[in-house]
């Protein structure tokens, strides 16, 4: 399985920036922005793909896996 589906990838609606907002935490801090939701996930999962490669790259350990955590049904108090 290829490392980048083993992280959780979250795009929201943030008040405060009045823009969609993309993360992935546990892999990197930050993220990217836009008015588009769907460009905004694309470009989250370009920068999951750079932010393992340079992981890689460099020999250093990825991050523990974030990913069936079953975060959705965290949140909702499940």
């Amino acid at each position: 399985m290829n490392e980048k589906y083993r992280y959780v990838k979250i795009v929201e609606w943030s008040d405060e920036d009045q823009c969609f907002v993309g993360s992935c935490p546990g892999l990197f801090y930050g993220g990217c922005h836009g008015n588009d939701e769907k460009q905004v996930f694309s470009e989250l999962c370009e920068i999951v793909d750079e932010t393992i490669a340079s992981y890689l790259q460099s020999g250093k350990f990825l991050p523990p896996a974030t990913s069936g955590k079953d975060y959705a049904n965290k949140m909702l108090g499940a």
